[in-house]
């Protein structure tokens, strides 16, 4: 079964070109010019694709409302943005709305494609999944079911966005270890770091809210002052943390 790809991009000729490829490469693509319509393709069915491609500078509504959105509405479909933004509050922006990847304009199709491929492995329902780490796992008041996308704290389903989603896999796979920002961005995001970038300190706040009975004294998701965080699934004596990264 071919793999449905959303493209959403107000510029035809390059809307047009992705589709192509996308469709040379064996996909099933769906072009749209604006927020509105992607959001109606969604509505009408929230797993009808696999992958989104995402222009953000777009008539009517931008690309970051169109992605907020859809991750309000518990639709979780992996999303590369594509801008011609290249500041790093911007793609902080972008990632922070729930995007996977980030690639700015001018960009290569080749690398455009990559991009979409590994999207779609990383899908739970793909033929391909990503199987790296455990499918579930149990910390505190938490069960979490990697393959089913279902998060439970305290009794209670959890809405995480597939990036945070990811970023909690990564930990439980490197559990105990005292992680850098970069390590995470790489692993995570796959995109190289910067020193601005507060992308990682915003998803661990929201994992915190999430996760952790007090957020402002967590006990699971630690910082490491100068190096970055740590989890821990069982909080002990020997886990003792330095105070907030700045």
């Amino acid at each position: 079964m071919k793999r449905k790809v959303l493209i959403v991009e107000d510029e035809a000729h390059i809307g047009i070109g992705i589709k192509y490829n996308c469709e040379a490469e064996g996909f099933d693509a769906t072009l749209v010019g604006d927020g509105p319509s992607a959001l109606q393709l969604f509505a009408d069915n929230p797993h009808a694709f696999d992958a989104l491609i995402l222009d953000i500078m777009l008539p009517d509504m931008s690309g970051y409302t169109v992605l907020e959105r859809l991750r309000e509405q518990g639709i979780d479909v992996p999303v590369l943005i594509l801008s011609a933004r290249t500041l790093t509050e911007d793609k902080v922006r972008g990632f922070d709305a729930g995007a996977d990847q980030y690639l700015t304009k001018p960009f290569e199709l080749p690398e455009l494609i990559s991009r979409v491929k590994n999207l779609v492995k990383r899908q739970p329902n793909a033929a391909t999944p990503d199987n790296s780490g455990p499918e579930q796992f149990q910390f505190g008041d938490v069960s979490i079911d990697f393959v089913r996308h279902e998060v439970t704290v305290r009794g209670k389903l959890v809405e995480l966005t597939t990036k945070e989603l990811d970023l909690v896999r990564f930990f439980v796979s490197r559990e105990g270890e005292v992680l850098s920002r970069n390590d995470l961005l790489d692993n995570v995001w796959g995109v190289d770091s910067s020193p601005q970038t507060r992308t990682v300190d915003n998803f661990i706040v929201r994992l915190r809210r999430h996760f952790e009975t007090d957020p402002a004294n967590p006990q699971h998701f630690l910082s490491v002052r100068g190096v970055g965080y740590r989890f821990v699934a069982e909080p002990g004596i020997d886990n003792d943390t330095d105070a907030e990264d700045g």
